[in-house]
C-alpha cells in the first residue's frame, strides 16, 4: 500500500495537515510547492498535479486525491480518531469549528497577504482579534476542545501565527493555546522541516 502525500507550502494552512500527520505518527511523504511559481520541489507544475493550483493537497493512499482544507484535516480526523474531538457531536463540532476557521478566520487575513492599505489592514486586524476572542469563548481546556489537541487547533495554531507574523493581538487563550502548541514535539518538527524555525 502506497504512502500518504502531502503537497505543502511552508508556513500555508497546510502547515495544519503537516502537523496532524506528524501527531497520528503517519508515514507520509512531502513535496514542497512555491506557490507563487505553482512548481513542486522537483521542478513539475503543480497545477498538473492539483487543477486548483493551491495547497494543501493530499494523495490518499489509493491514489486519490483530497484537496480543501476543511476536508484534508476531516479525513484525518477520521483516519486517526485521537486526532478528533469525542462524544456523539464530535464529528460535527469539529466541522463547526474548521468551517468557522477557514471561512470567517483565514478570510479574514487576506488583506494583510495581498498589501491592503493602511485603513484595510487595521479593520482586517480588528476582525481577526473579535473572531479569535469569540473563538476562545467556548474553548473547553488548554485547547479548543479539552486538554487534548484537534485537527481544529493544527488549523488555528497557523492563523495564531499569522496573526504573530502580523502583530495582530489576540486574548490570552489563545496566546496560551499557541504556547502549548510550539511546545510539542509534532508541532517543532513539522515546523523545522518548513524552515519556519
Amino acid at each position: 500500500m502506497s504512502r500518504l502525500k502531502l503537497y505543502y507550502a511552508p508556513g500555508a494552512c497546510s502547515l495544519a495537515d503537516h502537523i496532524a500527520l506528524r501527531e497520528a505518527g503517519a508515514s507520509f511523504d512531502l513535496e514542497r510547492v512555491d506557490i507563487r511559481t505553482h512548481t513542486t520541489e522537483h521542478g513539475v507544475d503543480f497545477r498538473t498535479i492539483s487543477a486548483k493550483g493551491y495547497v494543501p493537497a493530499l494523495i490518499l493512499a489509493d491514489g486519490q486525491m483530497l484537496t480543501e482544507n476543511i476536508a484534508v484535516l476531516d479525513y484525518l480526523a477520521t483516519l486517526y480518531p485521537q486526532l478528533a474531538p469525542a462524544g456523539p457531536l464530535g464529528h460535527s463540532r469539529l466541522i463547526e469549528v474548521l468551517a468557522f476557521v477557514s471561512t470567517e478566520l483565514h478570510r479574514a487575513f487576506k488583506p494583510m497577504w495581498h498589501g491592503g492599505s493602511e485603513r484595510e489592514l487595521a479593520r482586517a486586524a480588528e476582525t481577526v482579534n473579535a473572531l479569535l476572542v469569540l473563538l476562545s469563548g467556548g474553548m473547553k481546556g488548554t485547547f479548543l476542545f479539552g486538554q487534548e489537541p484537534t485537527v481544529a487547533d493544527f488549523y488555528l495554531f497557523v492563523m495564531l501565527l499569522w496573526a504573530e507574523r502580523f502583530d495582530v493581538d489576540v486574548p490570552q487563550p489563545m496566546a496560551d493555546l499557541r504556547a502549548h502548541m510550539r511546545k510539542r514535539h509534532a508541532v517543532r518538527a513539522a515546523m523545522t522541516t518548513e524552515g519556519l524555525v
